[in-house]
């Protein structure tokens, strides 16, 4: 209440003067009246009702969607509470972020920073708890990999960050705060200029604007004015951050790789300059501030300059402090005149002056008073030879904030936009590297490169050699070098972060991949990853740190699909892995599951969505192990998944279940006797196949029409039922097969070893039942899919599915059927025997041709 109940009462107090109390009321509850019904009790339930049902009135042109969407989840989160219903943690974070939020964007920023410290403490107890979990729970199996032998892996290259490493890190220190570092608080990371350059990239954009500062407070040149207008997490608050400490007077040998900066902007050393800091969140329009000298600041032309000067400066705007009304042009570049050099920097400015949107009578200053103000600060530091101006607009809906502040926005822009200087903020390839420098420390060690580009040359060698399996771009000369510059993260990974996670709203670009990517590789670490690189296929999803940075932000419940059709304990990958050796053996679901949902899950719902193969092989497969392998998951995954899907060559996951969940409900209800009657009605075709046989008798029911005569060979496939296994002494196939030898109807046969017999293999049966099971499932769905109103997407969907599904039934029959099952008699005077041949299977030939070549390698036709 602390916080928000000012910014509530100031707001009402202007939209309706004395008699807002009497307003107030209407939304009110009876409870919220004192006794006597003559004042209001403003706890947290009343401050957020009168927000709700005063928007349209008193509160939506300083406060935006987001901010009303926060509004209404806390009023929901308040009830909860008051009905003692239990909050799980993630249901408490989500809590307090909402809070943390909605008293920043009233400028509460005492109370914001109070919430932001129990977040911490939550996240703390949190993962502890989950750490001591870790060793009660039946984990899950750590991800397996068969790599070229001889390589190192990452972990034995380059060692992560001693925060991230021990998983010390707190997620704040990666936002940095330019309102913090001022007052000498916060990670040493931001605070301390030494600290701050050596983990800092100076991208071209940084580097342009740091020698543009330099000549303009040294007075040989530059712009005076700087916009830094970029969306959402776009490094603005860093590159002020970077201004902040090139110009504090600490010793060149503290500015760490600064030396190229000076010598492009042909300066020796850096100015000290008075710096003025202002932030739109840690300063109130409607609560004066008083200095430690006693002068009371109302405006921030007051700010600006009790800062730059003190006393002095502040006497130069006293009056107009007072009045609430910008002081101009010219009194102002006196200011900066006595003052300079001079940096002035100002950051969520229009978190400050939507405030002022539609409001009078606050100590700050009226809005149209606050943005005349903008005008003479830009005047006044083009005429101030030694003065910059260094502004943060923003450039996207969701850092505005409802009518005030989208106007306010468009007013900044305009005034800034006539004399601005132009800024670039870093690209996706220089964001590799501040990521790559700030969790990893850097290789020293000549052999340590070595191992690097011989890892480098092997996955370079893999995509060159198989060009058909990977995606064009990744066998260029350019490529070679993006796996270098983002080492040990593989560029696939970068590139689904950047490009398709940064499309979430609130998503912040460097920092939120910074977020995700600590958590990331700490848990590898732990874990003894021992990949050659970081590919998306190696991201713990079932991490509980790593899932909550890759669920927070989504609109749509991730976390049981996650759970069902990605990663975890329980989780329909792992149980492909274990029950396949082959896929085992390179956890090859679970890698295609997570590289998917890293390359979909952002984009669910856009036109072109999901991954083509290529792309999810480029995520998981390492040199050394067999492409084919992550091609076989893939089907298998697309098979039985309830949340993929598949749309000609791409794949994705959603939160709606897709036709794949009635396909295996289908598959399952199935008869066996269907099952088996379409596989008889497919051994069907190969009685016009015969190879060097007289004759191919189909699943005979018994040797009644099977002719015996000493002149031919005849070749007996049976049902599939009748299976045999090596060495097996209760072969069904053999039973089958000495009954038919025996009679053929009522009469005994009289030449036994003109039959050759094919039967299945006992332990592949069930693989092409189950393959036959997917295929007539998907068939039937085809059929029916006007009775169930299937749209075109999924008609689409089991058209390929029923297609693929009839190649692997043809692909498993000749894998199925291989045991061959031969009468001999060595010597005359002994009753004959059954020998058994295994067949290898032989896709492109029939049956009986596989038969007739292998009898007659054993010389026995």
């Amino acid at each position: 209440n602390k916080g928000l109940k000012p910014f509530v009462e100031r707001e009402m107090l202007a939209k309706y003067g004395a008699r807002w109390r009497y307003e107030a009321v209407k939304s009110l509850r009876d409870h919220h009246l004192t006794e006597d019904g003559q004042d209001i009790h403003l706890d947290t339930q009343a401050l957020l009702l009168i927000i709700w049902d005063q928007w349209q009135l008193a509160f939506q042109n300083v406060l935006g969607h987001a901010e009303r969407s926060l509004v209404s989840e806390l009023r929901t989160t308040r009830n909860k509470w008051a009905h003692q219903e239990a909050f799980s943690t993630d249901d408490a974070y989500r809590a307090l972020d909402s809070i943390q939020r909605l008293l920043t964007a009233v400028s509460a920023a005492q109370e914001a920073s109070e919430v932001e410290r129990q977040k911490q403490e939550l996240l703390r107890i949190r993962f502890e708890e989950q750490a001591r979990n870790e060793s009660r729970k039946v984990a899950v199996a750590p991800i397996e990999g068969k790599p070229t032998m001889g390589l190192r892996p990452w972990r034995e290259i380059v060692t992560p960050q001693p925060d991230v490493a021990s998983g010390r890190y707190q997620l704040a220190e990666f936002a940095a705060d330019l309102a913090q570092v001022h007052k000498g608080v916060g990670s040493d990371e931001y605070r301390v200029p030494r600290d701050f350059f050596q983990r800092t990239f100076l991208t071209n954009g940084l580097r342009k604007l740091l020698a543009g500062a330099l000549q303009r407070l040294d007075g040989s040149g530059g712009d005076p004015i700087v916009d830094l207008q970029t969306n959402f997490g776009g490094g603005k608050t860093h590159s002020l951050l970077a201004l902040y400490h090139l110009f504090s007077g600490v010793p060149i040998s503290d500015l760490v790789g600064i030396e190229p900066v000076l010598d492009e902007a042909g300066i020796t050393r850096p100015a000290l300059a008075q710096r003025a800091v202002l932030v739109g969140y840690e300063l109130s329009p409607g609560q004066p501030r008083t200095k430690p000298d006693g002068c009371v600041v109302n405006t921030l032309w007051g700010e600006l300059a009790w800062q730059l000067l003190g006393r002095d400066g502040f006497a130069l705007v006293a009056e107009s402090d007072r009045q609430g009304v910008s002081p101009g042009s010219e009194v102002l570049r006196e200011l900066f005149t006595a003052a300079a050099p001079c940096l002035i920097l100002i950051d969520e400015w229009v978190v400050y002056a939507r405030q002022l949107y539609g409001v009078s009578g606050l100590p700050g200053g009226s809005f149209d008073a606050n943005l005349s103000f903008a005008q003479s600060l830009t005047e006044a530091a083009k005429a101030s030879p030694q003065t910059l101006v260094v502004a943060t607009i923003p450039a996207s809906d969701a850092e505005t904030g409802g009518e005030g502040g989208r106007e306010a926005a468009v007013r900044l822009k305009n005034i800034f936009g006539r004399i601005e200087s132009p800024w670039r903020p870093a690209d996706a390839e220089e964001g590799f590297e501040i990521v790559r420098r700030r969790l990893f420390q850097p290789i020293s060690q000549p052999s340590l490169f070595t191992a690097r580009d011989s890892v480098v040359k092997t996955f370079m060698d893999l995509y060159r050699s198989q060009p058909q399996e990977f995606p064009g771009d990744c066998r260029e000369a350019e490529y070679e070098r993006r796996i270098k510059a983002a080492y040990p993260i593989h560029p696939e990974l970068f590139d689904r972060l950047y490009n398709d996670w940064s499309s979430i709203e609130k998503f912040q670009r460097t920092r939120g991949v910074l977020r995700l990517m600590a958590a990331v590789v700490h848990t590898l670490w732990e874990r003894q990853d021992a990949s050659l690189l970081i590919l998306p296929a190696n991201v713990p999803i079932d991490e509980s740190r790593v899932q909550f940075e890759l669920t927070r932000y989504m609109e749509d419940n991730w976390v049981p699909v996650i759970e069902k059709d990605v990663d975890g304990p329980h989780s329909l990958p792992l149980r492909i892995d274990r029950d396949n050796p082959n896929l085992g053996r390179y956890s090859a679901c679970r890698r295609v599951a997570r590289t998917i949902y890293l390359g979909s899950a952002p984009n669910s719902r856009n036109p072109n969505k999901g991954l083509t193969e290529g792309q999810v092989k480029l995520g998981c497969v390492q040199p050394g192990e067999s492409v084919a392998t992550f091609g076989d998951a893939l089907r298998r995954l697309s098979d039985q998944a309830t949340h993929l899907y598949l749309d000609g060559q791409r794949y994705w996951y959603a939160t709606q279940p897709s036709v794949t969940r009635l396909a295996q409900d289908r598959a399952t209800q199935l008869d066996e006797e269907k099952v088996l009657e379409e596989v008889e009605k497919r051994l069907r075709v190969e009685q016009g196949n015969r190879g060097d046989f007289a004759r191919v008798h189909v699943c005979p029911t018994s040797g009644a029409d099977i002719a015996d005569d000493e002149t031919s060979v005849r070749l007996i496939i049976l049902k599939p039922h009748l299976t045999h296994a090596l060495r097996d002494q209760n072969s069904k196939a053999k039973e089958a097969a000495n009954e038919m030898m025996s009679l053929r109807g009522n009469t005994r046969r009289g030449y036994r070893n003109t039959l050759v017999f094919l039967a299945a293999d006992r332990n592949r049966l069930e693989d092409l039942k189950q393959g036959v099971r997917q295929f007539l499932a998907w068939d039937s769905i085809n059929q029916d899919s006007e009775t169930l109103n299937l749209d075109a997407f999924q008609r689409s969907q089991a058209r390929t599915k029923r297609d693929e599904a009839n190649k692997s039934v043809d692909a498993r029959i000749p894998e199925t059927y291989t045991w061959l099952i031969v009468p001999e008699q060595p010597d005359p005077r002994q009753p004959d025997e059954l020998q058994e041949f295994k067949l290898q299977p032989q896709p492109l030939n029939s049956l009986a041709v596989n038969a007739s070549r292998r009898l007659k390698s054993e010389d026995l036709l």
